[in-house]
């Protein structure tokens, strides 16, 4: 499935989160298969919300985000940064170890898969 999804970062939902417009981005998601949102910055911006289903956050910036409640399972977050995110009822991804995320939320370091 992967394949199938764009590699591009999608900037039409981009700009409707980067105004925080969710409903209306949610709406979009909906539309689509998946959405690549790779190395964008979304810091400091407000995810609650978001349904975020399948979308590669690779290397993407989460500094500040208030992520509360995401569902992230079947995102992809390998390189991602969440400092000082609020990250309260988050699923991460499994391939995310605990210790990953903690140093990422409390250093600023880029999230690593674990290798099982």
């Amino acid at each position: 499935m992967q394949d199938e999804i764009s590699r591009v970062p999608d900037d039409e939902i981009l700009g409707l989160l980067q105004e925080e417009r969710i409903e209306e981005a949610n709406a979009m998601l909906a539309q689509k298969k998946g959405c690549c949102l790779a190395g964008i910055n979304l810091r400091g911006l407000s995810l609650r919300k978001l349904n975020v289903s399948g979308i590669d956050f690779s290397n993407a910036c989460f500094r500040s985000t208030n992520m509360k409640g995401l569902d992230m399972r079947t995102c992809r977050m390998e390189g991602a940064s969440i400092h000082g995110a609020k990250i309260s009822g988050v699923y991460f991804p499994r391939e995310l170890s605990p210790e990953e995320i903690q140093l990422s939320l409390l250093h600023g370091t880029r999230m690593r898969y674990s290798k099982k």
